[in-house]
């Protein structure tokens, strides 16, 4: 099924959302040479990485669902968006939360908004994984003639 949401004939959602992954999980990748590297800019690239993150993600999500709304009920991409759609929204919260605990971008990051960013970035893999599901496998957002009930890429071909 194609994007219900498209600008110059492509998915708006997939358009943006390379932006928030890239950004959140580089924040996560310099809260931790802001450990190694201390007194350096590291922490302050973190937090603007993670602020740029969030607002990408929270800009992203709305084409997402309008994409997901647009999938038929009881098939496998049906089920995977919304596992996606959700699991996007808990680690955007995650990341929300360690974005609030940090006192701001001059001052290096506590270790709990550290931990929360580095579970964020976990459930943020695990969700682009299916969203790559749903895009490379079952063509959503992609293709007018895709297979929503198309196997895992985790099984073997049939």
């Amino acid at each position: 099924m194609e994007s219900k949401a498209k600008l110059f004939g492509h998915s708006i959602h997939q358009m943006l959302v390379a932006f928030p992954v890239g950004l959140l999980l580089a924040s996560v990748a310099f809260d931790a040479l802001s450990q190694v590297f201390v007194g350096s800019s590291m922490s302050v690239a973190a937090y603007w990485m993670l602020t740029a993150g969030i607002a990408g993600g929270l800009l992203a999500a709305p084409f997402g669902l309008i994409d997901l709304m647009a999938v038929p009920d009881r098939t496998r991409a049906s089920r995977i968006g919304t596992w996606h759609g959700v699991g996007n929204v808990v680690a955007l919260c995650i990341f929300i939360s360690s974005w609030a605990l940090r006192p701001g971008s001059d001052v290096a990051a506590p270790g709990m908004a550290i931990f929360l960013s580095v579970v964020g970035a976990l459930f943020l893999l695990m969700t682009a994984w299916l969203g790559g599901e749903l895009v490379s496998r079952l063509g959503v957002g992609v293709s007018s003639e895709a297979h929503l009930n198309a196997r895992s890429s985790l099984r073997d071909s049939p």
